[in-house]
């Protein structure tokens, strides 16, 4: 297994030193073709984006009856970075002004090791694999596009489960797999609200319909709506960051824009949550007699955990062969994650593994300063690869 441990912070390493923001990862792409090359897998790559589909045709005998259709599991990476400059001080950092401050390059390097495994073990395999590495996870829609290009068929039959896995530099402790029946990961709305009125001199405020004044009664007036407006046991979130609007101190403006996300756990809340958003934006707009824009855009749906397939999965981590001492989270975490476009068209699960270092004061995921233990990725490659194997001769069942 060292051969695998070389190869797991080999491909990490040289994935961090490249990377690459959003849909178009030339060189990202480039890397993982070349690291698949000779694998002896069907290769695709996608046209809305730079991504990589690999196929392994598995050569044990399939299960079930003659004639039945050959099992497909999917498995999937992220592949891109953030557009942050990095400052951890690693040997190995980049310096391009972006960085794979999320763990996606640990995500890229278990899935590539795991793929060369699988391939070397083709024939325990009753099934058919299915790599899928997808740029544009971070707010770039990369799940959907790649779900559109056909990536759940790309084996020729649409993949029976999915599996998806997240290092996290906080929260977790080292090396610690966690998963979680149902909701495991928040829904994310982008929502915009933008206020227009008359503007005009603030010593005359009377002679204008200020859209300032509005946009900030509106922060508390939603805020209050929402949280009376939906069960107390559907967590629910919504923050404004961004307020926009006025050039000086003394003349109220025209326009006033704000930016804010919805965060949820269930699609019945994101629905309930929407129409709140928007049925007081405009209940204030008429009440200080301007007008309201409402723009919803979903970035990603509630990652959900099917519960057949994340009791499977719970006694795979839980087997001698991948010693990762799962846990069941208690809570889901209020980030989100496109993979829950995945689990929405197929059963599957998304397990979350800690990758903190022993510094005493971690840095989360997305933090210039955010540092992985690279050692967990071992951890990941096991669980993916005995998920991978074991999951083809077996099917998940209730209750485990």
């Amino acid at each position: 297994m060292k051969q695998f441990a070389q190869q797991l912070e080999q491909f990490r390493r040289d994935l961090h030193r490249i990377p690459e923001v959003g849909l178009r990862l030339p060189e990202t792409q480039a890397y993982v073709l070349r690291a698949l090359d000779g694998l002896g897998m069907e290769i695709h790559t996608g046209s809305a984006l730079s991504s990589v589909t690999a196929v392994l045709r598995g050569t044990a005998e399939a299960h079930g009856s003659a004639g039945s259709p050959r099992p497909v599991v999917l498995l999937r990476s992220d592949m891109d970075a953030l557009p942050v400059t990095e400052q951890t001080g690693l040997e190995f950092a980049s310096v391009n002004g972006a960085t794979h401050a999320c763990g996606h390059d640990l995500h890229m390097a278990i899935l590539l090791t795991s793929a060369v495994e699988l391939a070397q073990r083709r024939d325990e395999l009753h099934g058919d694999v299915v790599f899928a590495f997808q740029p544009g996870e971070e707010n770039h829609g990369g799940a959907v596009l790649m779900l559109d290009e056909g990536v759940l068929d790309a084996a020729g039959r649409r993949a029976d489960a999915a599996l998806g896995l997240h290092v996290l530099s906080y929260a977790l402790p080292r090396n610690q797999l966690a998963l979680r029946r149902g909701p495991i990961m928040s829904g994310s709305t982008l929502v915009r609200v933008n206020f227009r009125g008359r503007g005009g001199h603030g010593s005359a405020p009377h002679l204008t319909n200020d859209p300032l004044l509005a946009a900030a009664s509106y922060v508390t007036s939603v805020a209050a709506a929402v949280s009376r407006g939906i069960d107390m046991f559907e967590p629910s979130t919504l923050t404004f960051g961004t307020i926009r609007g006025g050039e000086t101190h003394n003349i109220i403006p025209e326009k006033v824009e704000l930016l804010g996300t919805l965060r949820t756990f269930s699609e019945a809340a994101t629905t309930r949550a929407k129409s709140i958003i928007a049925s007081v934006a405009k209940a204030v707009a008429d009440a200080h007699e301007v007008a309201a824009d409402v723009e919803l855009v979903t970035d990603s749906v509630p990652t959900v955990n099917d519960d057949a397939e994340v009791a499977f999965a719970h006694d795979v981590a839980a087997s001698a062969a991948v010693d990762a001492s799962p846990v069941w989270l208690k809570n889901p975490i209020s980030v989100s994650e496109d993979f829950s476009w995945f689990l929405r068209e197929v059963p599957g699960v998304f397990a979350l593994l800690g990758a903190q270092t022993a510094d005493s004061a971690p840095e989360p995921n997305h933090s210039a300063r955010a540092l992985f233990d690279e050692s967990v990725m071992s951890t990941g490659r096991r669980f993916m690869t005995e998920w991978t194997i074991q999951r083809l001769r077996s099917s998940p069942t209730d209750g485990a």
